[in-house]
């Protein structure tokens, strides 16, 4: 399918209308380098409209019916479902990713990304907040009851664009607060339609967007009538908002940067694993928070392993996402793909060894090839930083227990994962390594669900399922005298 250059302005959603701006920034398709539209810049009191209008609306929209809440949620479904193809197309032109699909072999690109979005807006509303009495006796009864925090300010990142905005966006609403998003200004027309179609199954003012770089974000966090404030990106970031947030007392789920090691243990079948290693490695080429990004492995299986996924990783098409057969993209931002050149250049400057991939493909888009890399160690900055990006460090280990602290020893704890045929030796490995999620024999496969959220330098609070929807709410105890 053939996507038209569009050079139109996107607008933000503000209390169920459109806002211009006086300014706009550019959007570029990553796979060419071509402009594909511009973007409202927010001001400061674009940003103050949007979070009064979400303030007005909060009340009301909390005084609703759980039943009703319930309902708009599943329309939201459907109007996302209806839509599913434009959004795909945008998420492919402005994030990269190639359009894929969710059968059998398929790659999980645009169109998977946007059936997520369907699925984790289903799950909040098949689920429910009761009143939990968690004392009683013949003098008192004590109950607790699940509160909206308010405002919701919610800020986006690149690299699931629409995906992550459901993510703080849906539990949010369904929970009884208003929102008030900001995307990433590296992919912000997909969230900026999205916002716009579910805006319109809502009451105006649940959802309202705001755009704009860094200046716009802060001013979000900044604002007095913010209650809570949800942000997936990078630990630096992230640490700023954190200080903010602690200066003027405003909670925060904060989903940070993840370095995930993938320990593998010697009774492992390198063959039998690989294909799951590949995609729990390279999944969106690599840029994704919770993607393996160094691996562990017995000195007994390293050349076999390392073969293993050179042969696939030399077999996967690459290219423009929105043309037929490609499974990779490109890195999304040059920025990022800059950083993803400098660690492979440092590996090689260090004496690693190349395994394939390694160096920039030639033309206008951002095309960096899945690159293996052997003969590194702990220290070596490709094994230290999180490339976020199509390179996989191998490191070798004798002993499990030297894995293991390898694997604990960075500031990073958002996943990891463990690969053997003995489940009992899995577990006991897994249970020992500081990550917000283990799996065992796969990596990076979330589910809306199962909570999911960071330890240490990955920040803190959950998302998903049920204790995700907790999370965007704070607790009141109602405690009777009998």
């Amino acid at each position: 399918m053939k996507l038209e250059t569009i050079t139109k302005t996107f607008l933000n959603t503000v209390n169920g209308r459109p806002v211009s701006a006086s300014a706009t920034f550019e959007s570029f398709n990553p796979a060419t380098g071509d402009v594909i539209g511009h973007v409202a810049r927010s001001t400061v009191e674009q940003v103050h409209d949007a979070v009064a209008a979400a303030r007005a609306a909060q009340a009301s929209w909390a005084a609703r019916p759980d039943a009703e809440r319930k309902a708009l949620m599943l329309k939201v479904a459907q109007t996302i479902e209806a839509h599913a193809e434009e959004l795909a197309l945008w998420v492919t032109r402005e994030q990269g990713k190639p359009l894929g699909g969710l059968g059998p072999g398929q790659v999980p690109g645009s169109r998977f990304e946007v059936m997520g979005c369907k699925v984790w807006t289903e799950v909040p509303a098949s689920l429910d907040l009761a009143p939990e009495i968690v004392f009683e006796d013949n003098a008192r009864r004590d109950t607790v009851f699940r509160k909206p925090f308010g405002v919701v300010a919610a800020i986006a990142p690149w690299n699931w664009p629409l995906l992550i905005a459901i993510w703080q966006m849906i539990p949010a609403i369904r929970a009884g607060n208003t929102v008030v998003i900001k995307p990433s200004e590296y992919t912000s027309i997909g969230t900026l339609e999205l916002v716009r179609l579910i805006s319109a199954d809502l009451p105006d003012g649940v959802i309202n967007s705001v755009s704009g770089a860094g200046d716009v974000g802060a001013a979000l966090v900044e604002h007095p009538d913010i209650d809570k404030i949800m942000f997936t990106g990078s630990s630096t970031t992230g640490s700023k908002i954190a200080a903010t947030a602690a200066r003027l007392l405003k909670p925060t789920t904060l989903e940070l940067g993840g370095n995930d090691a993938a320990i593998v243990l010697p009774d492992a079948d390198p063959k039998a694993m690989a294909m799951d290693l590949f995609w729990g490695a390279f999944i969106n080429m690599g840029q994704t928070c919770a993607c393996a990004k160094r691996v562990y492995v017995h000195e007994s299986l390293h050349d076999e392993l390392v073969g293993e996924l050179a042969a696939i990783a030399e077999s996967i098409p690459m290219g423009d996402g929105a043309q037929s057969g490609v499974a990779m993209g490109p890195v999304q931002n040059r920025m990022q793909f800059d950083k993803v050149a400098s660690l492979v250049e440092a590996a090689r400057e260090a004496g690693a060894t190349i395994v394939c991939g390694g160096q920039p493909l030639p033309g206008e888009g951002n095309f960096f090839p899945l690159t293996l890399v052997t003969g590194l160690e702990d220290g070596d900055r490709l094994v230290d930083e999180e490339q976020f990006g199509p390179v996989l460090p191998f490191i070798r280990y004798t002993h499990v227990d030297d894995a293991i602290a390898s694997a604990n020893r960075l500031r990073a704890g958002l996943g990891a994962s463990v690969w053997s045929r003995d489940p009992a030796a899995a577990r006991a490995v897994a249970s020992r390594i500081q990550a917000g999620t283990v799996w065992i024999n796969q990596h990076g496969t979330i589910h809306p669900m199962v909570p999911f959220g960071g330890v240490k330098g990955s920040g803190w609070g959950v998302e998903f399922g049920l204790e995700g929807l907790k999370a965007v709410t704070q607790p009141q105890v109602i405690s009777e005298r009998k």
